[in-house]
């Protein structure tokens, strides 16, 4: 296990929750449990408080950071090696001089930006920003797509960082240096910022459009902090802003992907043994669609990387992550068994019980989780459905009597879990029925994918058959 950097602080992930005197602690992403002694304990408590680390304590910590249960904090008691390092900003475009010139605008000149455009039908008007903003040009006479472009941009790039923002972005103040403290752990290879939607290009910021794209972005990774990885919380960031490394690119952005080669490119970092971590509190902003039907065609779009993810990263995109016992009791809740399912679950409640009862955790806290497990297996397995298997729910739901009960849950839970958890500014039946058909539209992607690339991974759920184990 990597230890903490020394002068990096700590804090705890929401998740957690302590027991027995702090001496156990569960929670983080994937969900686990940990013991400590009673020193170990007090150290912890030490370092929270903001107080100065030991070899132990940096040990304890990196173990914590790695489960997911706590985050790096910029140290408050000085020994921070660096917080400063040289960076260059990509920018790539093609055409879209007004979205250009705004991005530029927010980026400002305290580092030096390459503008590559990529094969644009008026480069005068892209130069004329780039002029104006005094950010470096690249030409590309063809379109490579994004991937290329920031490759042509990598090549004559010699600072240590790389920080990628797509045309249509804007960052906010200070965001650069708010990501660069992380990079003081040599073991960090990427941080992204949060993009959240910039609804500026609608003509009403309150439509339904708007507030949909609010809550449910595709390139919104969440509020919540996150080492990134599959298994994590975060699974992967986009690259319409991320601060990269330049050093952990030692393979660019696959050419072929004109859509996913961030993805692609976020998990090739992880397979060379580089961290990443998603610090949500530093924002940038994403000019989002503003039409259905262009909102739509970019989840379908976005739908189609999975066939060519797949085969370059085998076992990632399984559209849903299953545990035997909680399947089945959901899948006896579905087809109206509620004593079966309800057996099920308190089984599962028994075994999990006998785990941690003597750790201190209380028995209804394991009833709970059992029965979360059982309610997370129905909502997954209805998103999935919902994605790709949209026709078999309505022709399911059209038989009527309990097969046309089960379709509806299935259709309708992801959707009002979601809507019940965020509480976006929309009513249940409009938030369902956008949330329906952007499901849809990215799940016709993902079939059109798998079906020219002869991949069918993402078609495909996985059984996990062990929980994981407590360290």
């Amino acid at each position: 296990m990597t230890p903490l950097p020394d002068g990096f602080g700590l804090a705890l992930d929401r998740s957690v929750r302590t027991f027995r005197n702090g001496t156990v602690m569960v929670g983080g992403h994937p969900g686990r449990v940990i013991t400590l002694s009673g020193l170990g304990a007090a150290t912890l408590d030490t370092m929270l408080a903001g107080g100065p680390s030991t070899p132990a304590g940096r040990q304890l910590a990196g173990r914590l950071v790695a489960a997911g249960m706590a985050h790096p904090r910029p140290g408050s008691t000085g020994g921070m090696p660096r917080t400063e390092f040289t960076c260059t900003v990509v920018v790539p475009v093609r055409d879209r001089p007004a979205l250009l010139d705004r991005c530029l605008a927010s980026l400002g000149t305290r580092v030096p930006v390459v503008v590559v455009d990529d094969g644009s039908t008026d480069p005068g008007a892209v130069a004329a920003v780039c002029e104006r903003h005094r950010a470096r040009l690249i030409t590309r006479a063809t379109n490579g797509g994004p991937g290329a472009a920031r490759n042509q941009a990598l090549s004559v790039i010699d600072t240590e960082l790389v920080a990628f923002v797509d045309s249509d972005c804007t960052v906010t103040r200070g965001w650069l240096s708010q990501l660069e403290w992380m990079f003081a752990d040599p073991d960090i290879g990427a941080v992204a910022p949060r993009v959240r939607p910039d609804s500026s290009g609608h003509s009403d910021g309150r439509s339904c459009l708007a507030r949909f794209s609010d809550v449910r972005s595709a390139l919104d990774m969440g509020p919540e902090e996150s080492e990134v990885g599959p298994g994590r919380l975060v699974r992967y960031v986009p690259t319409a802003a991320l601060v990269v490394r330049r050093a952990a690119i030692t393979r660019a952005f696959d050419t072929e992907l004109r859509v996913g080669e961030d993805v692609d490119l976020v998990w090739r970092l992880l397979e060379a043994g580089w961290h990443i971590r998603y610090l949500p509190s530093v924002t940038v902003h994403h000019r989002e669609p503003v039409t259905w039907r262009e909102l739509l065609t970019r989840r379908f779009r976005y739908g189609t990387s999975a066939g060519p993810l797949a085969r370059r990263h085998p076992g990632r995109l399984a559209p849903v992550e299953l545990r035997p016992v909680p399947a089945l009791a959901a899948f006896a809740a579905l087809a109206g068994r509620p004593r079966s399912a309800l057996a099920l679950v308190l089984a599962s409640s028994a075994v999990l019980a006998k785990k941690v009862a003597p750790l201190g955790v209380p028995l209804p806290l394991a009833v709970r989780w059992s029965a979360d497990s059982a309610g997370w297996s129905i909502v997954g397995i209805g998103r999935a459905t919902a994605m790709l298997a949209i026709p078999a729910l309505v022709l399911t739901a059209l038989r009527g009597g309990r097969s046309a009960r089960a379709a509806l849950v299935l259709a309708l839970s992801p959707p009002l879990v979601e809507w019940w958890r965020r509480r976006p500014d929309l009513d249940p039946g409009r938030w369902c029925l956008a949330s329906v058909a952007d499901d849809v539209a990215y799940g016709a992607g993902v079939w059109t994918g798998c079906l020219r690339s002869r991949s069918f991974g993402p078609l495909v759920p996985t059984v996990r058959l062990h929980r994981r184990s407590a360290s």
